[in-house]
């Protein structure tokens, strides 16, 4: 059963239309000469630029003295987050990252990405379904009273008792929700009363950039984080839509480049800035690129996991629920043999076969990091989510195809409607939808027990969930054929984890 699916954001890319794919493939380009005798070896500087991680050890004075030595390497420093032993480093000599493992104080060291460092051709990322006209008036006519004018056609609301919950509770506007995304336009009507300014920076060069409205979508970029946003926190202010926790605050952390691609310097600076700013709870609804899997026993990809796993860690030691999506290619994550044929997706892929328990799909197969699946509308496994046993935590409304999951509702057309740039509103789909359900009732948990740990909030998060079957074989298109094997029993299995999320019970005491 195909699916066309984006290759870094986790949202379902609908049929009308693709963006173009480049190649910018390269080959070092030349070697440093011999030095003579007495004086040092002249370092190379004539390759492509590239973005690099180091990850330091432990020990007293262990950055000062990196630092030196990739210096020595040829290395310019963009960045250093000390506290978590990361170095950001930009460099043009071919052998930087052979030459800085050998370092003293290095543990590891890699390549973030296998392009230079120039502006990139875009790249698919997903593309929203606007909303019409006719279904704006119409779910405008349905909407009771207590309902924005288009909460009538947001059948995830329901699908996870969050309707109920806002009886109860909005959310508290003291937890903030870090959305490490795309951007987020924060002058969206139904963004904007519960927009968090302190809390949002731009990522994108590994450094944060604080410059105001930095964090937001420039013209032609990705409206992904946006949608996002709003799923997670949309006001419940007789506009527009409704959040799972409208009355939580919502912040952008752009971590995407202006192509769209999810770089490991970007990443770890969001969830180290998450950790640093007050967030509660964050949001990844992508992969970081250019790797779908990244696998420990190579140089390069190894000191990417290290670097993300120090950086969620770091924020988790802080009190910040991660949450991130599980992907959307259908894959069992718990099998030790998967095909990648993505990989790297800044340049020419390759194929490879894979085991994510030691090639990661990061940041949502790190320890500690909430992992979603996503349901559509009949609460089946939505037909592209990636699952597995022991992978999955738990899962969340994140839309299907009508063709596999037809909701009742036909205007409701199965998708998730959530907010767009410029104060519109569009449907997607995607486990990139489902995890800001997830990190919404997380958030709604945090608002009702605010003292409580990350640890915690996760306990409950799961504790909560309502137990979800495995039900019959799975076969979503009909034909016949099994398309995807569910294991474990009712209260945990490979399809949804500990369950489906429950907001009704994030808000009792």
């Amino acid at each position: 059963m195909a699916h066309l699916a984006s290759r870094r954001t986790r949202v379902l890319a609908l049929p009308v239309g693709l963006a173009l794919t480049a190649s910018l493939g390269f080959l070092p380009t030349g070697t440093a000469a011999a030095a003579p005798a007495g004086e040092p070896a002249a370092v190379a500087a004539d390759g492509p630029q590239l973005s690099y991680v180091v990850n330091t050890r432990a020990g007293h004075g262990t950055v000062k003295q990196v630092r030196k030595a990739i210096s020595a390497a040829g290395g310019t420093v963009v960045t250093s987050y000390d506290k978590i032993g990361v170095i950001v480093v930009h460099s043009q000599n071919p052998d930087f990252g052979a030459t800085i493992r050998k370092a003293k104080g290095v543990q590891s060291a890699g390549a973030t990405r296998t392009s230079p460092i120039v502006p990139q051709a875009t790249k698919d990322i997903g593309v929203e379904q606007p909303l019409t006209a006719a279904q704006a008036r119409e779910a405008s006519e349905d909407a009771v009273a207590g309902q924005d004018p288009l909460e009538p056609l947001q059948w995830d609301l329901p699908a996870i008792k969050a309707d109920k919950a806002h009886q109860k509770s909005l959310g508290s506007s003291k937890v903030t929700v870090g959305v490490i995304d795309t951007g987020v336009d924060d002058t969206h009507p139904d963004l904007a009363p519960n927009f968090d300014r302190k809390a949002s920076v731009n990522c994108v060069s590994g450094a944060p950039d604080t410059t105001d409205g930095a964090w937001r979508p420039a013209a032609g970029e990705s409206d992904h984080g946006t949608h996002v946003a709003g799923t997670i926190a949309a006001a419940k202010n007789g506009t527009g839509v409704t959040g799972v926790a409208p009355g939580v605050k919502v912040s952008g952390i752009k971590v995407s480049t202006p192509a769209g691609f999810f770089y490991t310097e970007a990443v770890v600076c969001g969830f180290v800035w998450a950790a640093e700013h007050g967030v509660d709870v964050t949001n990844s609804s992508y992969y970081t690129d250019p790797w779908l899997f990244n696998c420990k026993n190579d140089p390069d990809q190894g000191a990417l996991v290290e670097a993300v796993t120090r950086a969620t860690r770091y924020a988790e030691g802080k009190g910040v629920v991660n949450v991130a999506a599980a992907g959307n290619s259908d894959h069992d994550l718990a099998l030790d043999a998967i095909e990648d044929t993505t990989s790297p997706n800044d340049t020419t892929p390759v194929t490879r076969t894979v085991d994510p328990s030691a090639c990661p799909d990061i940041p949502t197969m790190v320890p500690g990091v909430v992992t979603v699946s996503a349901t559509g509308a009949k609460n089946l496994k939505s037909s592209y989510s990636n699952y597995g046993l022991g992978v999955i935590d738990v899962a969340a409304p994140g839309g299907d195809s009508t063709r596999y999951q037809a909701p009742e509702a036909p205007a409701d057309n199965g998708l998730i409607l959530s907010t767009l740039p410029g104060g519109k509103f569009g449907y997607k789909a995607g486990t990139s939808m489902a995890s800001p359900h997830v990190a919404g009732v997380a958030a709604l948990i945090k608002s009702t027990h605010p003292r409580a740990s990350a640890a915690g909030v996760k306990a409950l998060l799961t504790h909560q969930a309502d137990a979800t079957a495995c039900g019959a074989p799975y076969d979503i298109d009909g034909d016949g054929t099994v398309d995807a094997v569910c294991e474990g029993g009712k209260n945990y299995n490979g399809f949804y984890g500990a369950g489906v999320v429950d907001a009704l019970d994030a808000v009792r005491r």
